[in-house]
């Protein structure tokens, strides 16, 4: 299975490669999905408390979500462990039989980086123009608009290895750097210009998010934490494969983002950061209450589990 795993992986994208393995980005992007949400007592939801006026997060949802990245709750289950470096866990899934996995899957990932600081990472993470350099799944990606200072609404679609489609999210992204933290979330948005496309399926970010801390002049601990239902039942190798292997693979390709991007930044626009300056910003201002929670149960469902066994079959044959 693995074998066919990594098969199916290689005929994913036609990039060039970035990383160890550049289409791992495809694998874990699409059975992990991209962007969550939280509630104190561990599940992860969308019960923050938000005004009739606006969507955007409070307080309130950046305190849950370092709560979440810090908890060592027994619900998270250690799927991979490198001699403390950086570990993968997903969430314990309820008992449900047959051979595919809820859609709404959890995992964390947590890295500590002895070589890169807290800050660079946290501008890999927010720099639109260095990411067409290091993420080889990247369809289109596009900042449709500033909601507030630390607040935008972005467009992004990426590429998924065959069988399966590739996928696009509409999310809006909020930030904080506070107390020496750094943290970054987002969740899927309905937007009036930014429908469904046929040749697309809309995943769903129901909250994802990133917190670095530093732990000295230029090290830190990078964790990425998710719920999201990429609209489509998977298989579980497909999981299990994401978890274990991919996982890890990605965290180590945004590493080596962050240690490149220093250089790299220097000779583009290396005083232009409009996430720390929001002055800097150009976007066009939209008002939040034009955009509404996208939620799944509004979108087609789209069952691939058997396009991926069948590919599984035939290339096992």
């Amino acid at each position: 299975m693995a074998d066919t795993a990594r098969r199916i992986l290689a005929r994913g994208s036609t990039s060039p490669p970035v990383c160890e393995t550049a289409d791992c980005f495809l694998f874990l992007s699409l059975s992990l999905s991209l962007p969550l949400t939280f509630s104190l007592s561990g599940k992860l939801s969308l019960n923050w408390k938000m005004s009739a006026q606006s969507i955007l997060p409070d307080e309130a949802v950046f305190a849950d979500f370092r709560l979440q990245c810090l908890s060592t709750d027994s619900c998270w289950l250690k799927k991979y462990d490198n001699n403390s470096d950086m570990q993968v866990w997903v969430e314990h899934p309820p008992s449900k039989k047959g051979n595919n996995v809820p859609r709404n899957h959890r995992i964390k990932c947590k890295m500590t980086i002895r070589d890169v600081s807290a800050a660079a990472m946290y501008d890999v993470l927010h720099d639109g123009a260095y990411r067409k350099k290091w993420d080889p799944t990247m369809l289109e990606s596009r900042d449709i608009a500033r909601l507030s200072a630390n607040a935008d609404v972005g467009y992004f679609a990426w590429l998924c290895p065959n069988p399966i489609k590739n996928r696009d999210v509409v999310t809006l992204r909020s930030w904080q750097v506070k107390d020496e933290e750094y943290m970054i979330v987002n969740f899927s948005v309905k937007h009036p210009k930014y429908p469904p496309c046929r040749d697309l399926v809309r995943a769903i970010s129901i909250l994802t998010g990133y917190y670095i801390k530093p732990i000295g002049p230029n090290c830190c601990v990078f964790v990425y934490l998710s719920q999201a239902d990429p609209k489509g039942s998977l298989p579980k190798w497909v999981v299990n494969k994401a978890s274990q292997v991919m996982a890890p693979r990605v965290m180590k390709c945004l590493h080596k983002a962050g240690k490149n991007y220093p250089e790299w930044k220097q000779q583009n626009s290396p005083d232009q950061k409009p996430w720390l300056y929001p002055e800097q910003n150009t976007l066009p201002m939209m008002d939040p209450a034009e955009l509404s929670i996208q939620r799944a149960d509004s979108l087609e469902n789209v069952d691939e589990s058997s396009k991926v066994d069948a590919q599984d079959s035939e290339d096992s044959s």
